[in-house]
């Protein structure tokens, strides 16, 4: 069996059903080649007659149909009664009439074939139910045959087109930015700032209330535009979480998101969702979601813009370490203070470092970071102090500041930094502060692309920006740990478990039965007992060893110290048999008999440790969301903790702990050992796992669990799943896809050898290099067209991308065996990916030599078809060389359509479809 590669360019001729292979679905909406404007107008001030103008006035290369069924011509150009008299059917149809017209508008436009549009008509679900009814009907008139944005918008600019379908008042410049806003005012604040400072931007969107086009399907449209380096939001809600999420994951490697988020006060929120009618969920879990997919949040407007600035022009540092070069003390100490109180830290300069400097300085200079050359510095002195700091490995980035003195001269200062521009390998940003006598110093900087700012705090505060924008597009890339060899966990009894509970109208797990749930996930907890009488109690007490603790067992009670419900260290029967009443009579008392159940005994021990808290809860917007941070009884008085969506894997359970306060002191402090960090992280894996494969659950907390040296332990547990009568299918689930378990089963090759055939894992990258390794040149070949080196193929930024995937979006199979020697090895690789925007796929596989002719490319492409048909897909396709006849033979024998090679390149495509 040999390899497959990629789809060729489709041979078809576009047309409003058929895209070209190259072409998005987007396209017809900010490339038309023909716009329909319904509601053109004359009138003044209206907002048909300023988007037609716009449409004039900004030639786009295309057709403009004004369409009014009371006037035969508007603006000198002719109008048509109604889009169905038009002379052909447009690409793009411009909507602005009110807004109860418009889902019969749109059900003619798609009757048609009219395959985009941009609904600019106020008056949906922002004024309410009436609204929310026009906006369902619109939904039912497009039915996926017509993409449209808004409504509720300014309209949309493409500028390096030259299209205009907005109402405002000037069209941005062409560049190398995508702004997408959900506020139309801002939109047209933001384009009058550009025109002034001269930026440009690759598309303009005002995106509205969100009722078809998202932020996902944005995000992918401009992460695949040659134009677009850099992706900017201003967002108001999140909408459809799930497609940001994925978008921005798949996108931000590669290109920077930006992301300015209104509602972070409850007021803000509250004004958010009142403007676009909208929910607005919690700014916390947000930030969190920002973070796993490596989105960089900033606070204002003008930081979009100078970050924009400073990551298009400078590398991202390393990490958090500033080396600050200045010839004056207190804007040093300014940009220090900006620095520390913004998590960044001053670099300790090197012993070789400090011995240069020594070297080149007057005796007067700081002698530590800031690096303070004094206000006599001349150009050269900066230029040298600059490449000592360039070269130190301590110094993640650099800030030049200069203040204007009697002796300096701002102009040669800047030309002789010029060089150090770029090839540096670490950022570096100035800070020219003065007025006229350092203007043509910052133009001498801004061209040579350096960043400039007018003051050194707010250069360090874009620093800080850049260092947390790289440690989180790290936590996407950076290979977690495998997990323990032999784990599995027991799913069948946790659905067993929460099943019962469900199923007997509680909805309120006992503490036993919530270490049982931890217990079937790997997750080790106390050992308890459950009795219903003293003379129970006893006998358990007894056989776990005194002391005991006895605490309340309740179907009802959760916090059981709420009423009385734990007695500890009980050091005899006796004992025993007095706490087993005092919990019942306080129960009584406080809450009603029928709230006791009877008690659970539990081992009393003192042991040494620090108590953690590890919870989950649902978000409106995102679903189930991982709470880790400091325990115990004062948990909410010190609210030391981080959030984090679910799945995890060791490296993002490590990044959430960082987060924290006590995650310094859980690698030792004041002599104590450190906690075992490894084993922690691998048990945060597993609670993600319990969350996010049994969607019943609606609340959980382990609190505390115990962390010490020798041991990790659930001391308490606490489950809240959700009420019986939701169903299944409607459960809130993540907001991102969990490890698809389904697709995991062992399978007999014809030659009777077993292998295990399973989704790929981010902690594959390890076997995926070896795999490589043993790979001919034949079949790299056969599978990517052209030779490729061992080092291309096994590097670690292509690897991520391979294995660290996105399941929504694409389905990696992997075949494992396992050798003699009992390692798992993975001989086999089959990807499903899915093509944004339509209802078809790309498959592709890749077979180890030795393993060829055993039926294992043809059982990957079964599976990756049915997957195919589970996504109910309409289609898929697969691209091979003339010569692999193994492949063509492999696709006709599953019913592929397979075209004749292809006279330029010798490719053959073979189609299937579903």
């Amino acid at each position: 069996m040999s390899p497959i590669g990629k789809i060729p360019p489709s041979s078809v001729s576009p047309s409003h059903d058929v895209l070209r292979a190259d072409s998005h679905p987007l396209d017809w909406i900010f490339k038309p080649k023909s716009v329909a404007l319904i509601g053109a107008s004359e009138r003044a001030g209206s907002v048909g007659r300023t988007v037609l103008w716009n449409l004039i006035s900004s030639p786009f290369g295309g057709t403009i149909y004004p369409v009014n069924p009371k006037r035969p011509n508007i603006l000198g150009i002719r109008s048509y009664p109604s889009v169905r008299e038009l002379p052909e059917v447009p690409d793009l149809v411009v909507v602005c009439t009110p807004a109860e017209g418009v889902p019969a508008l749109l059900t003619d436009c798609v009757s048609m074939g009219v395959p985009g549009g941009i609904v600019i008509s106020a008056g949906f679900k922002e004024t309410g139910e009436a609204g929310q009814r026009l906006e369902t009907q619109i939904m039912e008139a497009i039915q996926g045959r017509m993409r449209i944005i808004g409504p509720n918008c300014l309209g949309v600019m493409n500028p390096i087109t030259g299209l205009n379908a907005t109402f405002a008042n000037a069209m941005a410049r062409p560049g190398n930015v995508a702004f997408i806003s959900q506020s139309g005012a801002l939109c047209t604040a933001v384009l009058d700032w550009s025109l002034r400072e001269n930026v440009g931007f690759s598309g303009f969107v005002s995106i509205g209330s969100m009722l078809d086009v998202n932020w996902g399907d944005l995000i992918d449209y401009y992460g695949s535009d040659p134009r677009t380096q850099s992706i900017v939001i201003y967002m108001e809600t999140i909408g459809d979480a799930a497609s940001f999420l994925s978008a921005a994951r798949e996108v931000s490697l590669t290109k920077p998101i930006i992301v300015i988020k209104a509602g972070r006060t409850a007021a803000a929120a509250k004004a958010a969702a009142s403007h676009t009618g909208s929910l607005t969920g919690s700014d916390d879990v947000l930030e969190a979601a920002f973070r796993r997919v490596g989105v960089l949040r900033v606070n204002s407007i003008a930081e979009i813009f100078y970050m924009t600035e400073a990551l298009s022009k400078q590398p991202r540092p390393r990490g958090n370490r500033l080396g600050i070069v200045t010839n004056a003390g207190g804007p040093g100490v300014l940009a220090t203070d900006a620095l520390i109180q913004g998590g960044g830290e001053l670099a300790d300069i090197t012993p070789e470092s400090m011995k240069a400097y020594n070297e080149i300085l007057p005796a007067a200079w700081s002698h530590n970071n800031p690096i303070d050359i004094l206000g006599d510095a001349e150009p050269e002195r900066y230029a040298k102090s600059l490449q000592i700091a360039a070269k130190d490995p301590n110094i993640d980035g650099m800030l030049v500041i200069m203040t204007p003195q009697g002796m300096t001269n701002p102009t040669k200062i800047a030309e002789q930094l010029k060089p150090y521009a770029h090839g540096l390998g670490k950022p570096l940003l100035a800070s020219w502060m003065g007025g006229e006598s350092v203007s043509k110093g910052l133009d001498i900087l801004n061209s040579a692309g350096i960043p400039t700012f007018l003051y050194p705090d707010t250069a360090v505060h874009a620093f800080n920006y850049m260092w947390r924008y790289t440690y989180n597009l790290r936590g996407l890339y950076e290979t977690p740990s495998p997990n323990s060899a032999g784990y599995q966990p027991d799913r069948q009894r946790a659905r067993e478990i929460l099943s019962t509970v469900r199923g007997s109208g509680r909805t309120i797990l006992t503490e036993y039965e919530s270490k049982k749930l931890l217990e079937s996930y790997g997750i080790p907890s106390v050992p308890t007992e459950i009795a219903t009488s003293e003379d129970e109690a006893v006998r358990a007490a007894e056989i776990i060893g005194y002391p005991v603790v006895l605490k309340l067992h309740s179907y009802t009670i959760t916090h059981k110290t709420d009423v009385g419900g734990v007695v500890l260290n009980l050091p005899n029967a006796e004992r025993v048999r007095q706490a087993y009443t005092q919990i019942r009579e306080s129960v009584a008392a406080k809450a009603g008999e029928g709230h006791f159940q009877g008690v659970t005994v539990q081992p009393f021990a003192r042991q040494e440790g620090y108590e953690l808290i590890l919870g989950s809860s649902l978000d409106s917007q995102f679903g189930p969301v991982l709470l880790f941070g400091t325990g115990g009884q004062l948990v909410e008085v010190f609210k030391d903790r981080s959030l984090a969506l679910p799945p995890l894997n060791t490296t993002l359970a490590r990044r959430m702990m960082e987060q924290t306060s006590i995650y310094k002191a859980l690698h030792g402090v004041r002599g104590r050992k450190s906690v075992d960090m490894a084993a922690l992280e691998e048990l945060m894996v597993r609670f993600s796992d319990l969350v996010i494969e049994n969607p019943a659950i609606k609340e959980i907390d382990i609190n505390p669990l115990l962390a010490s040296p020798e041991r990790l332990l659930a001391l308490d547990a606490r489950v809240v799943v959700h009420d019986v009568a939701v169903p299944d299918d409607q459960l809130p689930r993540s907001a991102i896809r969990p490890y698809p378990v389904q697709y995991v089963s062992r399978w007999t090759a014809k030659n009777g050898g077993q292998v295990l055939i399973r989704p790929i894992r981010p902690e594959d990258e390890p076997l995926m290099i070896e795999f490589h390794k043993r790979l001919s040149e034949r079949s790299v070949y056969l599978r990517y067209f052209q030779p490729l080196k061992l080092t291309q193929r096994t590097a670690h930024d292509r690897l991520t991308r391979i294995c660290f995937i996105d399941y929504d979006r694409e389905m990696a199979l992997v075949v494992e065996r396992t050798t003699a020697e009992g390692a798992p090895e993975i001989v086999a690789v089959g990807r499903l990916s899915k093509i944004h925007g339509r209802s078809e796929a790309e498959l592709a596989a890749l077979v180890q030599d030795d393993v060829q002719g055993q039926g294992i490319g043809v059982e990957l492409y079964r599976r990756l078809i049915d997957i195919a048909r589970q996504q109910k897909l309409a289609k898929v396709h697969s691209n091979m060389l003339g010569e692999n006849k193994e492949m063509q033979h492999l696709c006709q024998h599953l019913g592929f359509k397979l075209s004749a090679p292809d006279l330029e390149d010798n490719l053959i495509l073979a189609e299937l479809t579903l």
